[in-house]
């Protein structure tokens, strides 16, 4: 045999064949199977927030002034960093659910199987990203309700007192000694014997007067 010429190699076997057959299979059903995962993955991340943000699974203060101030400025950034990892996370999975908005040049277009293959990887990477987005604008919701939570108020709260003698007493507490409660009201300094209290309840400010 002269050098330079090819020898034919062995014919393919039953096995080559199928496995053939299987990956043109694949290569075939590749793009779909990553754009129903796509969707799938789009409408159960989309119900974890409907449920986290509409059917108030986690609440929190309903005004962030109420908290201290680096407090609240924490929650804000909080609540923008979510809402910049949602958009860019919903975005990402409607990419991948639904392919890029572009129309390719005909100069260069590849072969069916081929374009499939670089369309789904690219689905497949942009999937990946959007479930990381949507889950970390989840956690992102959480800690900033978690503070509203946890953080400081921004003004000590109060306690409005009724008694039988003085009437309703409202103020910051000072002191509790041996049945008496010392209150700091507008007025100043209030002595309220605990035992004539008919009721007491805790107040975010006192209601003015």
């Amino acid at each position: 045999m002269s050098s330079g010429q090819i020898a034919p190699g062995p014919p393919a076997t039953r096995d080559h064949l199928l496995a053939a057959q299987e990956r043109d299979r694949l290569l075939r059903t590749e793009l779909p199977r990553v754009r129903a995962a796509a969707t799938a993955w789009r409408n159960a991340l989309a119900g974890l927030l409907t449920a986290l943000i509409g059917f108030s699974l986690i609440k929190g203060r309903a005004d962030v002034t109420m908290l201290a101030g680096p407090w609240a400025v924490t929650v804000g950034v909080l609540l923008l960093a979510a809402l910049i990892c949602g958009a860019i996370g919903a975005l990402s999975l409607i990419r991948a659910s639904n392919g890029r908005p572009a129309v390719a040049a005909v100069s260069g277009l590849l072969v069916r199987s081929a374009s499939d293959h670089v369309e789904a990887l690219a689905s497949a990477n942009a999937l990946r990203r959007g479930i990381a987005l949507t889950l970390a604008c989840s956690v992102l919701l959480v800690a900033a309700v978690a503070s509203t939570w946890y953080g400081p108020s921004a003004k000590p709260a109060a306690l409005q007192v009724t008694t039988s003698t003085v009437g309703s007493v409202c103020g910051t507490v000072l002191r509790v000694d041996r049945g008496t409660l010392l209150l700091k009201t507008d007025s100043g300094e209030v002595v309220v014997n605990l035992t004539e209290a008919s009721t007491l309840q805790a107040v975010t400010a006192c209601p003015p007067k």
